[in-house]
């Protein structure tokens, strides 16, 4: 297993492959379709957003409120595919790479080979292990939406899989 300290420079990303287990550490942020609305109504306001996309980490999901003693509650991925419309601007714009879980669209593959970036899935149904990874947890933006707020996460050896890598190639079967 690779291990990965965030953020990823270009460099370490380009040399990531696709089916290429990793563990990550450093800061990530949450989003999911709710908080990628909200980001897109700032961008075209041209308005500052709340986190910093320049070689940002975005996993899709919503945190469970944290227990006593722990910085998050369960905090499994949610669907990639969901986020399609929103994934090409935003690697445009900086960002540098996705957490989530299943296929991404043929554009979004196209926008991670532009920035040179990377797609890691994570798995579905396994939201308490990674909760456990979380080991500080700040809302950063849009607490109105609760656990689709946005959250900056400090992780630890969260692991994932390299799904997208910045060549292109993937770990989803060709249609």
């Amino acid at each position: 297993m690779k291990r990965i300290v965030l953020p990823l420079s270009d460099e370490a990303a380009r040399e990531l492959r696709a089916g290429e287990s990793v563990s990550i550490s450093g800061t990530i942020y949450t989003a999911r379709d709710c908080a990628h609305k909200k980001i897109f109504a700032l961008l075209d306001a041209n308005e500052p957003l709340p986190f910093p996309l320049e070689n940002a980490i975005i996993y899709y999901a919503g945190p469970c409120p944290a227990p006593a003693g722990k910085a998050s509650g369960s905090c499994g991925p949610t669907t990639s595919a969901r986020m399609n419309v929103f994934a090409p601007r935003l690697l445009g714009l900086g960002l540098r790479g996705m957490i989530g879980k299943g296929e991404m669209s043929e554009e979004t593959r196209q926008a991670i080979v532009r920035r040179g970036g990377v797609y890691f899935a994570a798995i579905g149904g396994a939201g308490a292990f990674y909760g456990n990874a979380v080991k500080k947890s700040e809302c950063v933006a849009f607490p109105e939406l609760l656990s689709e707020a946005v959250y900056r996460f400090e992780v630890e050896d969260f692991p994932a899989v390299v799904a997208i890598d910045s060549r292109g190639d993937t770990v989803y079967p060709k249609r």
